[in-house]
Order: structure tokens, then C-alpha cells, then sequence
């Protein structure tokens, strides 16, 4: 990417920050208070818009699929989980402080950092050759090559200035709090870094209650909790996420062949939400962790570069193989077609709610100019696929009085319990257009004189601006057969 190309993503990518605040998507957190780092809060369409895509991806999941069911796990879970897990000993990645600001920076974010700024600079090969030294010295963890990339690369604490760097340091990224009465009796438990394990310990619960036949999958969606040390890029890094997460249960020794469906599958999903496929790449990990044999990312061309959305992982029986030791439990399958008992193997689909709304929210800016010279007109509006929108149909009678709010209500309540309607009769048409535009809305629809008469009203489309008549008994069908996520699923 050119310095001006950089440039420009980034004055685009600050675009869209200040309009998800503006417009009722995305508040700091706490922000009477100067707000929270790494923590924010979803507004009124921006509820609307992840609720949407959360209930797409279960339904995705639960309904087109016959043989995947969901669950709802706590999100407290008895401390042992997370040592069968592995995340007390090894949920860490390599920090470091500065002397002078007394902050403390992830490693990697911080050489990113440093990498964004040489390509910023046009310097592309040397972000490129920095990277690659930074993933060879992550791979092998050499912590005193990390430290000495750092200070021969003379990269700076953004917040002093100064190199002043202590070494470099493992630190463990989970919340921890304490449960019970008594403070002097109370048990250390932490706040879940993923939701995987809550599928994990319920796996017998799940096949014995629904008689579930390997191979099948067990889907949830809930908050996890990281101490991400440095914020950055908006909501892509956060302390308190959600996560879309699948565990697919297997017979060992077919997890390839699944880990290669389900990651075809994966990429597909995103493709039918309406990301072009040069915005989505696949990246092999060259670092596995500590429980897979083999893992890729799914990534989407966000302003600030390509990052990850989604995580595919072929799990191994690593998890139930570790809680059957911990818990003394078994976990596991009596397999019938092959008259063996086993651990199942687990291939594993990951995707941030958090990050699939900002990249469905940084798709769907469009700025958009016609015409020329006197007639030019600039518009800015979200391109959100009508499945998504928050709000599905703004309903807006052309004056305040002889009777139209009263028509325009009646097409209100007629509409409202199957899609998310707003009612407005402020300001001109026009302008109401544009603050439905700003928003994603679809679909706008105006009652005028002539509807009193013909039981008919003008629609406008979203992202054409194309009118047209359609009668009133006409809307709901018209509306639930443009928002309907048949459209999405057709394309799966």
C-alpha cells in the first residue's frame, strides 16, 4: 500500500468511527467518565445490526444443518477447566514495559505497530522484512531476540517517546476474581478467555440428552474476556468480546478432510454477507497453538490492512482428552459403525461477532457522487445487506395532517411485528431519506394524498434511490421476501 493509498484508508477508517458514533452503532464505554480503554458499548442500531448477524450465524449453524445443536455455557466454570485446558500454564504472549511511561505493550501489537508506520512512510519492504524476523523469533519464543528487534528497529513507546525497555516477559491474559461469602474462604475463579470450553465440558451432556451421532457440532455464542494490554483499531481489539463459536465432534483420524469442508464453508458465509472475495484471504498460522494440528484465519481487507475475522482449527481430542484427565470423567464415543470406543477429535470454527460487525460496517460505507458541476450531489450511505439493516423500513407520511400520519400509522402497525419499522414525519422527505441512508435502511416508504385514494404508496430503494408505487397490500410480502436470510442462505 502507497503512503497516499495508507493515507487515505486511514482518514476513511476514522470516517467510520466517528460515524458509528454519530449515528447510534458504537459508544466508548463509560464515556461520561472518559470512557473505559479497550471497552465499548453498542447503541440502538448497533444492537440491531449484531443481533442480526449473530442470529444468521445460528441459524446458519443450528437449522441448515442437521446435525450441529447450540448451547448457552456460563461463563463462570470451576478453575480446573482452565488448567485441562491449558490457559493457566500457557494463555500468555510476550510483553513489555517501558521504564519511563510505565506502560506495558503485547510484543507484536507493538512491532505492528512500528511496521504499519514504515508502510505508512512507503517503506513496505522493511515492514515486510521486520515481520517476518518478528514471527521467527515468536515461533521459536526468543524473548531476547524479540528484545533486541525492538531496540535495533528503535521503536518507541508511543505514549513517551523514549526506547527505556525492560526485557521481554510471558503474562497471562485472563481475568481472574474470587466466588463465595467469606473473603478469607473464597475460591479464585476466572472470567472465560473463549467460549470453546463450555462446549468441551458438555459434550456427554449434549450426546446423550439429543442422541447425537458422531459426526455432529454444538454451537454458542457468548462473551469471553482478555486483558488486551494495548487498544487499538476501534472494536477489532477488545477486553470483553463475543464469539460465534462451533466445536465439530469427529471420528479421529477425518479431521483433515473436515478442518478442509468446514473452512470452503467458512469463507463462504462471508462471501454471501456481501464482502467481495478480494476483501477475504486465507492465512495458515505459522505458530500453532498449543492444541492444534493445523489452523488458518479467515481475513478481511479491513482500512488498517488485512486481519483476522475468523479462526479455523483442527483441535485434535487435545480438549476432551485433558478434561477426561483432569475430571476423572470419561468422554468418551461408543462409535457403532465401527464398534470402537474413542476420544473424539474436534474441528473448531471461530468468528468474532465484534469484528464481523466492523467489517460489515466498514463494507457498507459508501460514499457515493453524481452528477456534475451544479447538479452534483454527494451522499453518504450503508451499504448493509437488507437481511441485516437494523432498521428494515422507515414508514414517512408526506405532511402532518389531513389524515396521512393517521395512514402511515396504520401501515406502522401493520409491518411492525415482523420487522424493525421507524415511524418519522420531521423535516422534508428529503431529509428524512438521508438520515435513513446514514443508517442502512433499506427500504423508505412515503404516504401521500394520492394513497388516501388508491390504497397504494411510493418505496424508495436504499441504494439505488429508485421510487416506485406498490400497493399497501403488497408491502409485507414485497419487504419479507428482500429481508429475508433465504437471500443469504440461497448462497451457501
Amino acid at each position: 500500500m502507497s503512503q497516499t493509498d495508507s493515507s487515505l484508508a486511514r482518514n476513511t477508517f476514522q470516517k467510520i468511527i466517528s460515524h458509528a458514533k454519530e449515528y447510534g452503532f458504537v459508544f466508548p464505554s463509560s464515556e461520561i467518565y472518559d470512557g473505559l480503554a479497550a471497552v465499548y458499548d453498542y447503541g440502538q442500531n448497533g444492537v440491531e445490526l449484531k443481533n442480526n448477524i449473530k442470529n444468521l450465524w445460528w441459524k446458519t449453524m443450528t437449522m441448515l444443518n442437521d446435525n450441529i445443536v447450540g448451547i448457552d455455557a456460563a461463563i463462570f466454570m470451576h478453575p480446573l477447566t482452565w488448567k485441562a485446558s491449558g490457559h493457566i500454564d500457557g494463555f500468555s504472549d510476550p510483553m513489555i514495559d517501558n521504564k519511563d511511561s510505565k506502560k506495558r505493550y503485547r510484543v507484536d501489537h507493538l512491532i505492528e505497530g512500528h511496521a504499519e508506520q514504515l508502510e505508512e512512510n512507503g517503506k513496505n519492504n522493511e515492514a515486510e522484512q521486520l515481520l517476518v524476523a518478528m514471527n521467527g523469533f515468536l515461533t521459536k519464543e526468543d524473548f531476547a531476540g524479540l528484545k533486541s528487534l525492538i531496540e535495533d528497529t528503535k521503536i518507541k513507546c508511543p505514549v513517551c517517546g523514549t526506547a527505556n525497555w525492560t526485557e521481554v516477559r510471558q503474562f497471562n491474559l485472563m481475568f481472574s476474581t474470587k466466588v463465595g461469602a467469606v473473603a478469607e474462604d473464597s475460591e479464585l475463579i476466572y472470567l472465560r478467555p473463549e467460549t470453546a470450553q463450555g462446549i468441551f465440558v458438555n459434550f456427554l451432556n449434549v450426546q446423550k440428552s439429543g442422541r447425537m451421532k458422531i459426526p455432529f457440532g454444538i454451537a454458542q455464542i457468548g462473551k469471553a474476556f482478555r486483558n488486551e494490554i494495548v487498544a487499538r483499531q476501534f472494536i477489532f481489539r477488545m477486553r470483553e468480546f463475543e464469539q460465534m463459536e462451533m466445536q465439530f465432534f469427529i471420528r479421529p483420524g477425518t479431521e483433515m478432510e473436515w478442518y478442509n469442508k468446514w473452512k470452503e464453508a467458512r469463507i463462504k458465509w462471508h462471501k454471501a454477507l456481501g464482502f467481495p472475495a478480494e476483501k477475504l484471504r486465507f492465512h495458515d498460522h505459522d505458530k500453532l497453538a498449543h492444541y492444534a494440528n493445523a489452523a488458518v484465519d479467515i481475513e478481511f481487507e479491513f482500512p488498517f490492512g488485512f486481519k483476522e475475522i475468523e479462526g479455523i482449527h483442527s483441535r485434535t481430542d487435545f480438549d476432551l482428552a485433558n478434561h477426561q484427565q483432569f475430571s476423572g470423567k470419561k468422554l468418551q464415543y461408543f462409535d457403532n459403525e465401527i464398534n470402537q470406543n474413542y476420544v473424539p477429535y474436534v474441528v473448531e470454527t471461530s468468528v468474532g461477532a465484534d469484528r464481523t460487525f466492523l467489517a460489515v460496517l466498514c463494507n457498507a460505507y459508501t460514499e457515493e457522487s453524481t452528477g456534475e458541476g451544479e447538479n452534483k450531489k454527494d451522499r453518504i450511505f450503508l451499504k448493509i445487506h437488507p437481511a441485516l439493516a437494523p432498521v428494515k423500513v422507515a414508514i414517512f407520511p408526506l405532511v402532518k395532517k389531513d389524515g396521512l400520519p393517521e395512514k402511515a400509522k396504520e401501515i406502522v402497525e401493520m409491518l411492525k411485528y415482523d420487522f424493525k419499522v421507524i415511524y418519522e414525519e420531521r423535516d422534508t422527505v428529503g431529509k428524512r431519506y438521508t438520515r435513513q441512508d446514514l443508517i442502512g435502511t433499506p427500504f423508505c416508504i412515503t404516504v401521500d394524498y394520492d394513497s388516501l385514494a388508491d390504497s397504494a404508496v411510493t418505496i424508495r430503494y436504499r441504494d439505488t434511490t429508485e421510487q416506485r408505487r406498490v400497493p399497501i397490500a403488497e408491502l409485507h410480502g414485497l419487504i419479507a421476501k428482500e429481508v429475508s436470510f433465504k437471500n443469504i442462505f440461497e448462497k451457501l
